[in-house]
């Protein structure tokens, strides 16, 4: 045996003698221990990969039920415009069960921008004249005849006349209240409607009272002989949209010619209503004079009736 192999087995001794071995129960204990870490090693193991397959899932579906994101939008071409955003639709709310419609709002015709006015209408029917009340009621019924609508005002000329559609003409007879049976009538009058193109009635008014100041005074007829007429403007308001009221005031004379003190008062009112222009011109009979009265209760029925017809 060569000197460096017996140094290395002396070497070997020294060290074995130097450690204690490890009886059997040791060795055994030690294993156990080695196999329960292992075990315990695996399962949290296990534990945490399902851990992170459960939240993976989880974030993988959220992100699936989120809308995707809008395509990134290609520059356009050199020289073309930019493209205008798409407006989304706007919801239109809904309307919870049992609840009445919501009423909308009635179109009105228009030409541009201009609104359209109402139809003109282009006849009068016989239905656009009042009714007389029971009490002013002669038993006379009234006749349409084509005759002068106004008195003559110191030959004045309207030239709204040009925009008359139609006009007709009624005359009646009146009694007052309370007058008896049998008796003559107290009054009468001539009573026109007049449809004019649209504007011309306003001309119309305008021409009418113009006429009236413009004539003072002018020659006419009071109970049958010549005298001389007043014609004069009075205040009126509220009837229809626009109304002119005027009298006319004459000397009575007696069959030779000579005054007789009294005074002949004929009351003249047109009102319009749109484009429409009634005239009530109150006549007499048999020289009698106009109670205001009568005339203003007379006027209200005729705009009443018009306001029935036109609507």
């Amino acid at each position: 045996m060569s000197r460096e192999l017996s140094d290395l087995y002396r070497s070997l001794a020294r060290h074995a003698d130097e450690r204690t071995l490890v009886v059997p129960q040791e060795l055994r204990r030690r294993a156990d221990r080695r196999g329960r870490l292992r075990v315990t090693g695996v399962a949290l193991g296990t534990a945490l990969l399902l851990a992170g397959l459960v939240t993976g899932s989880g974030l993988v579906l959220a992100e699936e039920r989120q809308p995707l994101p809008p395509p990134a939008a290609l520059p356009p071409p050199s020289g073309a415009p930019a493209p205008t955003p798409a407006t989304e639709p706007t919801a239109t709310p809904r309307t919870p069960a049992g609840t009445p419609p919501r009423p909308t709002a009635t179109p009105v015709a228009t030409v541009g921008n201009a609104p359209v006015p109402p139809r003109t209408p282009a006849t009068v029917p016989d239905r656009a004249f009042f009714a007389q009340a029971a009490e002013n009621r002669t038993g006379m019924e009234p006749v349409f005849r084509d005759t002068a609508a106004l008195p003559a005002l110191c030959g004045a000329r309207y030239r709204s006349d040009a925009g008359i559609v139609q006009r007709r003409t009624r005359h009646l007879a009146y009694r007052l209240p309370g007058t008896p049976t049998g008796y003559v009538p107290e009054g009468s009058y001539a009573h026109s409607i007049t449809i004019y193109r649209p504007g011309r009635a306003a001309d119309f008014l305008r021409e009418l009272r113009a006429a009236v100041r413009g004539c003072p005074e002018q020659s006419g007829v009071a109970g049958g002989n010549a005298t001389t007429e007043r014609p004069r403007l009075l205040a009126d308001g509220g009837l229809g949209d626009g109304s002119v009221l005027f009298e006319i005031r004459a000397p009575v004379r007696d069959i030779d010619g000579n005054p007789t003190g009294g005074e002949e008062l004929r009351l003249v009112r047109a009102i319009r209503v749109g484009d429409v222009v009634t005239v009530l011109w109150e006549q007499g009979w048999e020289g009698t004079s106009a109670t205001r009265s009568q005339v203003d209760a007379d006027s209200r029925r005729a705009v009443a009736a018009i306001d029935a017809w036109l609507r």
